[in-house]
Formats: structure tokens, C-alpha cells, sequence
């Protein structure tokens, strides 16, 4: 009876877990393509609230905000990295200019690179940018934000 309990109790996490799983690679269904499910609120300087997708995985990392149409003002995506290094972005295959901010490890900004236009779709080389400052975190953000906010060099970005 205990055994029979177990695997009935095991199947019911298992479908949980898989429907768990489906819910996740569907995205969070807005209509900027941001997936809910996986951000997180990131507290500005002037304390405005962004809610900004999070990129862990490297094929998060690798994937960013490539073929979004658009990026509401609220909203963003921030990048973790393992640890501090130089890490140069690029805009292949992205359809939005946007604003990039670099933290380090403590969170405070480092770098920008603000209205960073789409790699044209022709290009076989498109440029990278940053990179030039050691960072753990990158957010990314539409273009224009960050002088919107009045990111500087040296403020902390809360998440």
C-alpha cells in the first residue's frame, strides 16, 4: 500500500513538474515577449521599478533580446555572469536599439552604452560594444532609458 501511495504521489509531482516545465518555455504571454516567469524587479537609481527578464543559462546569455519587435519602458532584460570579466555584447539578430549598463560585482554601473543601434540584418560582422570595464551583470534596457533615468558611471542598480 505504502509503495502503491508513493508512485501515485511521485507520478502527481512528476506531472506537476512537467507542466511546471511547458509553462516556462512558453514565455509569460505579454505583449512585449517578456517572460514573467523568469524576472525579476530591478530598482533604478531615481527608484524607478523595472521589471527585467533574467539570462542565466548560456543559452540565455547567447539569446538576450534578439528578435523582439519591441521593449516597453518598463521593462528589461539583466544578464548574469559567473563572475567579473570583460564582456563586449553585440546586437545580432536584435530589431530594438537599445541601452546597455554594465555592473560589477557590487552592482555598481560601470559602463554604458546607450542607443546601441540593430546589427543590420545584411551584416556579416556586426560590432560589439562594452566590455571595456570588468562586469558580473548587464542590463539591458530600451534605447534612451538610461539618460531618461540618469544612469552615471558608479550608481548601484538594485535587484
Amino acid at each position: 500500500m505504502a509503495r502503491k501511495l508513493l508512485s501515485t504521489y511521485g507520478l502527481a509531482l512528476l506531472l506537476a513538474l512537467a507542466a511546471a516545465s511547458v509553462m516556462t518555455g512558453c514565455g509569460g504571454g505579454e505583449s512585449d515577449g517578456l517572460n514573467a516567469l523568469n524576472s525579476r524587479e530591478v530598482r533604478l537609481p531615481d527608484d524607478k521599478v523595472i521589471l527585467a527578464e533574467t539570462a542565466v543559462r548560456p543559452e540565455e546569455l547567447a539569446k538576450g533580446l534578439m528578435y523582439r519587435e519591441s521593449l516597453a519602458a518598463n521593462r528589461g532584460m539583466l544578464f548574469f555572469h559567473t563572475s567579473e570579466s570583460f564582456n563586449p555584447y553585440w546586437m545580432k539578430n536584435c530589431k530594438i536599439a537599445l541601452d546597455m549598463i554594465w555592473m560589477d560585482q557590487g552592482r555598481h554601473i560601470v559602463e554604458i552604452a546607450a542607443n546601441v543601434p540593430p546589427c543590420p540584418p545584411e551584416a556579416e560582422n556586426c560590432p560589439s560594444y562594452g566590455g571595456h570595464e570588468r562586469a558580473m551583470y548587464v542590463l539591458e534596457l530600451g534605447a534612451g532609458q538610461a539618460a531618461k533615468h540618469g544612469l552615471k558611471k558608479g550608481q548601484i542598480i538594485d535587484f
